[in-house]
């Protein structure tokens, strides 16, 4: 059997385990230690244990449980209830102002935590019944919270980037620095597109009533305060970073302490919330770890049987396709896959044979993780079986119809489509910063 074909085996057993219902880590695994045995022998074992080794050693894997632990903290002891106590405060007098609060509200969230899901659960729990309570159209709310929670898997720090960093073996720290202004460009084209619309059609989103506007300003400035918080800790974690003043693992060991204290100081932090913490950050640090060595064991094999050089042959010289062709074949296939599987899942699927083709292609991987990241938002917002669809199925109230939850999404996908090309068209929109940092 040719090398080529036995690449093709691999990966169709792959899909098949992860169609019965296996975990990633272990189909992806199983696969990869099996191969490595059958094509080497006794030999094989050194894939996984130097896979092992190379997890162990790499430094920048510490950000992952900082990280992860600073987002359920300031999630789980409510401090993100007073960001959106601000944003209501302050945003609620003009059309669609909760609304775009609530994207406010969103990119803090990312920017605290760096998984999507949390900032789902907390848009579901408290914008959602706040925003409907308030007269805003259901489709029009649904769409914002699923748009505005897709935004942390780009916005720094972001876990995914940690995760795509380790497999295509890139600098994390400007990886992140790479997702700040498209995070923002898209979070600010959400904003353009909710203030537009509901100044058209303005009872999508009514302005808040002249009675309820009447806050007192000490009670505007004390909120304002209590929702500068969060961005607190984050200026407290990325300052040093960004100024070489620490290095990226000092930086999230600061924001996790930071928003401990924090946590503390505000009272909101007991023993069962600092377990919860605790036993979260444990269970979701674990599972990543797990699922980076399978990807490092499965992409050690491919690159043993020269997959990728054999893929680049087939698409340039075969097919005769030029690289930006097979680069949008590739982001197609991304957001065809993120109707059925998560993010970490498709990029550990695809990883071994994208990553290194990307290169051969001879685009940047700073660029390439940034793009990865966007397309995996579409993907999750995708029907039938887009991730953030059923989410939202689960937290929303019984009103909100997944016919309703499916229509929201059209004209955020659409914005996303056009972030997408944006940076694919003008590459420095994700460069820049990272090379006006590290060209310092």
């Amino acid at each position: 059997m040719s090398y080529e074909a036995i690449a093709i085996v691999m990966f169709a057993s792959m899909m098949l385990m992860l169609l019965t219902g296996q975990r990633v880590f272990g189909a992806i695994g199983a696969v990869a230690a099996i191969a490595a045995l059958t094509l080497w022998g006794t030999g094989g074992h050194d894939i996984p244990f130097s896979s092992a080794m190379k997890l162990m050693k790499w430094y920048p894997m510490l950000t992952l449980p900082m990280f992860i632990f600073m987002g359920y903290v300031l999630s789980e002891s409510r401090l993100a209830d007073d960001l959106y106590r601000m944003f209501h405060v302050w945003m609620g007098p003009i059309n669609g102002g909760l609304a775009i609060g609530t994207i406010g509200l969103m990119v803090l969230i990312s920017a605290m935590n760096g998984l999507s899901v949390a900032g789902m659960a907390i848009g579901a729990t408290i914008a959602l019944p706040e925003l409907l309570r308030r007269g805003y159209d259901k489709q029009m709310v649904t769409g914002v919270i699923q748009a505005g929670s897709s935004l942390g898997i780009l916005v720094p720090p972001s876990v995914v980037l940690v995760l795509y960093a380790m497999i295509a073996r890139q600098p994390v720290g400007q990886l992140w620095l790479a997702g700040v202004v498209p995070g923002l460009m898209m979070a600010g084209m959400f904003i353009l597109y909710i203030a537009i619309r509901c100044r058209i059609q303005r009872h999508l989103g009514p302005a808040l009533p002249a009675e309820e506007r009447n806050v007192p300003m000490a009670e505007k400035l004390r909120l304002l305060r209590a929702g500068a918080l969060p961005l607190g800790i984050f200026a407290a974690m990325m300052v040093p970073f960004i100024n070489g003043w620490t290095s990226l693992v000092e930086s999230s060991a600061i924001g996790a302490m930071t928003a401990l204290a924090a946590a503390i100081v505000t009272r909101r932090m007991t023993l069962k919330v600092f377990e919860t913490c605790t036993r979260q950050t444990l269970a979701i640090s674990c599972m990543f770890m797990w699922i980076i060595l399978a990807a490092l064991g499965f992409g050690a094999v491919f690159d043993g049987l020269g997959a990728v050089r054999a893929i680049d042959n087939l698409f340039t010289e075969q097919l005769g396709l030029d690289p930006w062709m097979i680069l949008i074949l590739m982001q197609l296939s991304f957001i065809l896959m993120g109707t059925f599987l998560d993010d970490t899942a498709m990029l550990v699927i695809v990883a071994p044979l994208y990553v290194p083709l990307v290169k051969i292609l001879g685009f940047d991987l700073i660029w390439y993780g940034v793009l990865y990241t966007i397309t995996t938002q579409i993907a999750y917002m995708t029907p039938p079986f887009g991730y953030n669809l059923f989410l939202m199925r689960a937290m929303a109230p019984p009103e909100v119809t997944l016919k309703d939850i499916y229509t929201s999404i059209i004209p955020f996908v659409g914005v996303m489509i056009l972030a997408l090309a944006l940076v694919m068209t003008f590459p420095q929109i994700a460069l820049w910063l990272p090379n006006y940092v590290y060209g310092k």
